[in-house]
């Protein structure tokens, strides 16, 4: 599913008030359902620190990079650290770690990319996940997208927000891209990750003052090398593609054509076939995420140049004081 045009726009004529007034009773069912779930929910208590990172709205926030980063950096103290992730769009319900041999067909393309920065759990439930890996000897859990999920008690909870889109027109799904209210999403936050497409980014007045008596910690993804010399044909089936695009504008690529699919899409022969017909054309370079790249048919990698991101916090001091208490929690 791509997000409607409409999601982003706040204010203005061209934000589809009718379509949106239309939705709006739709929206309030979704997100009174969402209320009584959390509310309602016997939370399994794993007996070690859970720390969720999660988005109010629906894809493209940079989540996956945060949780990434978590991993890694905790594993890299020496803490027995383990993400417990859904798994959208695989087959496998779990729990089972995440091995070198799975597909993304198997486990989706979130935990393929995560377990390259240590261990992944995937599990439909993520309480049977937690409880997997605590009896496996992990020391902290990491639940990816856990925000509206209850089934974990949560020592910390991170709320990551794209700064450029705030929080949209702020309506609940589907009359915009919330996925329950932005009081009862802030309520439950500890701190916000605050997504800036570049360091002098000048966030909007609104949403500052949206999350003002919260703590707002800003970040931004980096290129981990520069895009590769000559045409580019660029293609994302990512929340939002656009993000990939201007993200590649912005380090100087020559970007002849860029083309969207829906998240998490499931390449297939065709497609790939259709993308290097297309690129053939401008005599380009085929390039994507790289999320996108492990959705990809095994036979085609190799004419795809993949382009990865990381996240850098430019307050790092103030994220490592929201993570100290979990560190000491979790040390044996």
């Amino acid at each position: 599913m791509r997000a409607p045009e409409f999601w982003n726009i706040k204010h203005g004529r061209d934000a589809a008030p009718m379509l949106r007034t239309f939705l709006s009773p739709l929206g309030w069912l979704y997100g009174r359902a969402t209320a009584k779930r959390i509310r309602e929910t016997d939370a399994y208590d794993p007996g070690i620190p859970v720390i969720s990172v999660g988005n109010a709205s629906v894809g493209g926030t940079g989540k996956t990079p945060v949780t990434a980063y978590l991993l890694e950096s905790l594993t890299r103290l020496g803490l027995r650290a383990a993400v417990v992730t859904r798994g959208y769009g695989g087959t496998e319900k779990g729990p089972m770690v995440v091995t070198p041999k799975h597909t993304a067909a198997q486990m989706g393309d979130e935990p393929l990319l995560l377990a390259r920065h240590g261990v992944v759990w995937v599990a439909a439930s993520r309480g049977d996940g937690g409880k997997a890996a605590a009896a496996q000897g992990a020391q902290v859990i990491i639940l990816d997208d856990g925000h509206q999920n209850p089934s974990l008690k949560k020592t910390l909870s991170l709320l990551v927000v794209d700064a450029e889109i705030g929080f949209g027109n702020e309506r609940v799904f589907p009359a915009g891209p919330l996925r329950e209210p932005v009081s009862a999403a802030l309520a439950r936050t500890d701190a916000v990750i605050l997504m800036k497409p570049s360091a002098d980014y000048v966030v909007d007045e609104d949403l500052l003052e949206t999350l003002r008596g919260h703590l707002v910690i800003s970040a931004r993804l980096i290129s981990q090398s520069p895009p590769p010399k000559g045409k580019l044909y660029a293609f994302a089936g990512i929340g939002r593609p656009n993000k990939f695009f201007d993200a590649l504008l912005r380090e100087g690529a020559e970007l002849v054509e860029s083309m969207p699919f829906a998240n998490h899409y499931a390449y297939k022969d065709t497609d790939l076939k259709n993308l290097l017909e297309l690129s053939g054309e401008y005599g380009a370079q085929l390039i994507t995420t790289e999320k996108d790249y492990v959705r990809i048919p095994k036979a085609y990698k190799k004419h795809v140049h993949v382009w990865p991101v990381s996240v850098i916090f430019e307050d790092e001091l103030n994220l490592r004081r929201v993570l100290h208490p979990i560190l000491s929690a979790a040390k044996p």
